[in-house]
């Protein structure tokens, strides 16, 4: 294999798809880029168009080709990262969606949660999932497509449409509608799947109303995915790999041995901590997930999730009009000392770990007639480093040793970010010079299965280094900073101890 030397990645994020092209040292060959926008049909419903997912799937990754001008005969396999959770439900026979895309983001099945809470049931889906009920994850969207579109259900009891995440629907549509399978890392973000035996559990399809014909083929990160179809590139390149996009590019930054842990700073936030071959129930409701599977081994995670990351900053400038682009957000922040206090707390899909609270709404806390723009613009940022905190926290008491976190993702690009997260944590924080790793994790997943890198050593080969921000902050500082965190968060939480 050595003339195939090039990796073809793809990342398909909630607010944009890209595509880039690796050589087998982890240099980027070419790359691009294409925005997605969400839809908001109702408060705290979020959807995205399945056509548009797939289109500027197709666009970067032709870009992409065209642009490297190397032969296809050279790429030795393309894999899919995605937005996990977002749910997507298509017709076996025209491969059309019978509804939008249900976004991850998307909090419409929070009654139905509610519910199924109240009957007892949280505990065994816990046990079996490592996750909470919550609408976050794909099984209540589900059930909620097929007893709101007329017709569904009875379709797809009769074996006539597909479920699938993200990666699942792109895999159909590249494939020319041969392949409906997803990998497990996306698979147990369903609440579907049973973590530990790594298959569709029927007690659970059961509980949610879900006919197992409808769901795809569980494989392992690393696998035969099928090939693309005549005509959708110059030749037929084979998908072998596919993966979450969090536990992508926890490959990518490397985190292969127990108690390495990144944080992906992208439309939202999530940690990931590697468990090894152990499930580690969380205390403080964060989720157990399966972090990657090669061959049949499994390896774990513990994880936390924040809605609201660089979405928050998309907010400041498309819907509040504060900033013209997220590279403002720097410039702006330098121009003033402090919040003057005030927090924004960004629960505007609810609050995720270690909340958990789907009914809670954002709030800005603290404001005066003196209050300014930088200041509201430096309140978003710090919210991303306070809820990096609260993780981080829980993960302690967890029973978790953090040392220092990798850090990937958009927001990480800004210095000062950066820095006001390694002082708010007091851990020395350590940032790739290339952030996409999301990419990079899906490149070197291509290359193990095609022969070209060894199963996970100590570090992932393709990783370039970083560069490290050690804390500055004094304790008296940082814990004053904390506690108006934690006293604005108080406020907005439906069931606060402050509403009663």
């Amino acid at each position: 294999m050595s003339d195939l030397t090039y990796l073809l990645a793809v990342d398909q994020g909630t607010t944009s798809s890209r595509a880039m092209l690796f050589d087998k040292t982890g240099h980027v060959i070419a790359q691009a880029q294409e925005e997605i926008h969400p839809h908001y049909p109702q408060p705290a419903w979020v959807e995205q168009d399945p056509n548009v997912i797939l289109s500027s799937v197709l666009s970067v990754c032709r870009s992409v080709l065209s642009a490297a001008n190397v032969s296809l005969q050279q790429i030795a396999g393309m894999g899919i990262s995605n937005q996990r959770e977002t749910t997507i439900i298509w017709d076996r026979t025209t491969g059309e969606a019978i509804y939008p895309a249900i976004v991850w983001q998307d909090r419409r099945t929070s009654l139905y949660c509610e519910e199924l809470i109240a009957q007892g049931l949280e505990s065994m889906v816990t046990q079996k999932t490592g996750l909470l009920i919550d609408p976050y994850f794909s099984a209540t969207k589900i059930h909620w497509v097929l007893h709101h579109i007329d017709g569904a259900k009875q379709k797809a009891m009769r074996g006539e449409l597909a479920f699938g995440t993200v990666d699942s629907y792109l895999l159909w549509h590249l494939t020319g509608g041969t392949e409906h399978a997803t990998d497990i890392t996306n698979a147990a973000r369903t609440l579907l799947l049973n973590i530990h035996t790594g298959q569709w559990d029927e007690e659970l399809l059961a509980l949610f109303d879900i006919p197992r014909s409808l769901l795809p083929t569980v494989k392992p990160n690393t696998s035969d995915y099928g090939y693309t179809a005549a005509g959708i590139f110059e030749r037929q390149l084979p998908i072998v790999a596919m993966v979450g996009d969090q536990q992508a590019a926890s490959i990518g930054q490397g985190c292969f041995l127990p108690g390495m842990i990144k944080s992906t700073y992208g439309t939202g936030c999530f940690l990931l901590l590697n468990t090894g071959n152990e499930v580690i129930y969380s205390k403080h409701r964060l989720l157990s997930t399966i972090a990657y599977q090669i061959d049949s081994q499994i390896t774990y995670a513990l994880e936390g999730s924040i809605f609201m990351a660089g979405a928050t900053i998309q907010w400041l400038r498309d819907a509040m009009k504060f900033i013209h682009s997220a590279k403002e957000c720097e410039a702006l922040i330098m121009k003033t000392e402090n919040t003057g206090g005030v927090y924004l707390v960004p629960a505007f899909t609810g609050m995720g770990a270690p909340y958990w609270d789907a009914d809670a709404r954002g709030a800005i806390v603290g404001l005066t007639r003196d209050t300014d723009i930088p200041q509201i613009v430096r309140a978003a940022v710090e919210a991303v480093c306070y809820q990096t905190r609260d993780i981080i926290t829980a993960m302690r008491e967890d029973g978790a040793e953090v040392q220092h976190l990798r850090v990937d993702g958009g927001m990480a690009a800004n210095q000062w970010f950066i820095q006001f997260l390694a002082d708010i944590l007091n851990i020395p924080v350590m940032r790739p010079p290339l952030l996409e790793s999301t990419a990079v994790g899906v490149a070197y997943l291509v290359g193990v299965q095609q022969g070209l890198y060894p199963v996970f050593q100590a570090e992932n080969p393709l990783w370039q280094g970083t560069q490290t921000f050690n804390p500055k902050m004094s304790e008296e500082e940082r814990e004053s900073h904390y506690k108006g965190w934690l006293q604005a968060v108080s406020m907005i939480l439906y069931r606060s101890p402050m509403k009663k």
